[in-house]
């Protein structure tokens, strides 16, 4: 018995750095490997692939994440002794018995690497801002002639949720380097199908040919013949809002010298005198849209800054409009 018992031990001690069967490492099997049979293989076909960059891929675009970005290592040494204690965990008796009838030992050693995780996050970082982009409202780009729709766009987000960990599980497995976005779409706040409910009443007046269009929804309602200031006093050019309306309002005359003897005076509404006849659409800086009763000066660069217009249609044009209506000059 001493006899066999000796010769067990000694089976068994020669054994002491070699894998049993049925152990794996990283899905690698090292069963019946010495030492440095196993810290060869594992080299080659585990700490060789995961030197390899993680892909993330999104719409046919990769972006690489290379493992030294993240100080990363791996044990080999350490994943051979795990294999090795995992063989020598059982009694001496035990040991020998499976050795001798080719028993397997059915341990999986999991990867042990070593790395920098803020590399992960400043990778995602990147991705975010090569991905995303913020959504753009549709909007309207007004001229003198008319109003031209530019179409909103659909924004797009990466869903980072759980990404750091779906990358930290690529690291570590040879074979899975690839990972594959999943990005979402953003909406706009006012999409092109929305952008006329924003604008119910839009008014552009066009300089150069003497008019002034109404529009409803972006959609052209009405257009009359105006007039617009002579040249020194031009109607000023841009994109601004109607900030006030009057019926029949006084005249604040400029103290200028085309005003002659009325200038620096307050002519009441209804005054023959006074030259903003029916209504008054102020627009800027004393400029506005009014009536007049010099029907001859339409379609004539005629006033002093202001947009003249014939009397019935200023009455018209006022009660379709409301202060904070947009109006473009062009």
């Amino acid at each position: 018995m001493a006899i066999m018992a000796a010769v067990a031990f000694a089976w068994d001690a020669s054994r002491a750095n070699t894998i049993a069967k049925g152990v794996t490492v990283v899905g690698i099997d090292v069963g019946g490997m010495t030492r440095a049979e196993a810290k060869r293989k594992i080299q080659a076909e585990v700490a060789k692939p995961l030197d390899k960059p993680v892909v993330a891929v999104f719409d046919g675009t990769k972006y690489k994440l290379r493992p030294k970005k993240l100080d990363f290592e791996v044990d080999i040494d350490g994943m051979v002794d795990s294999a090795i204690d995992a063989s020598r965990q059982a009694s001496i008796p035990t040991r020998v018995w499976r050795d001798i009838t080719g028993q397997t030992v059915n341990r999986h050693i999991g990867p042990q690497v070593s790395y920098n995780d803020d590399g992960i996050t400043d990778f995602i970082g990147k991705v975010e801002e090569a991905i995303n982009r913020d959504p753009v409202d549709a909007s309207v780009e007004p001229d003198g002639s008319g109003l031209h729709v530019v179409e909103s766009k659909k924004g797009r987000e990466l869903d980072s949720d759980g990404l750091e960990e779906r990358i930290a599980a690529a690291l570590v497995r040879p074979d899975g380097r690839k990972i594959e976005l999943e990005v979402r779409e953003t909406d706009p706040e006012v999409s092109t199908d929305e952008i006329a409910d924003k604008y119910p009443t839009y008014i552009t007046v066009d300089r150069s040919n003497f008019k002034l269009r109404l529009w409803k929804n972006l959609e052209l309602e009405k257009e009359y013949p105006i007039a617009v200031g002579a040249i020194g006093m031009e109607t000023p050019a841009g994109e601004y809002h109607i900030q006030n309306k009057a019926v029949n309002p006084a005249w604040h005359v400029p103290d200028r010298e085309w005003a002659g003897k009325l200038a620096g005076k307050v002519i009441p509404g209804g005054d023959p005198r006074n030259a903003l006849k029916a209504r008054w659409m102020g627009i800027y800086d004393g400029a506005g849209i009014h009536g007049t009763d010099a029907v001859d000066s339409l379609g004539t660069a005629a006033s002093h800054g202001c947009v003249r217009m014939a009397i019935p249609d200023v009455i018209e044009l006022y009660d379709l409009v409301e202060v904070g209506d947009p109006i473009y000059i062009g």
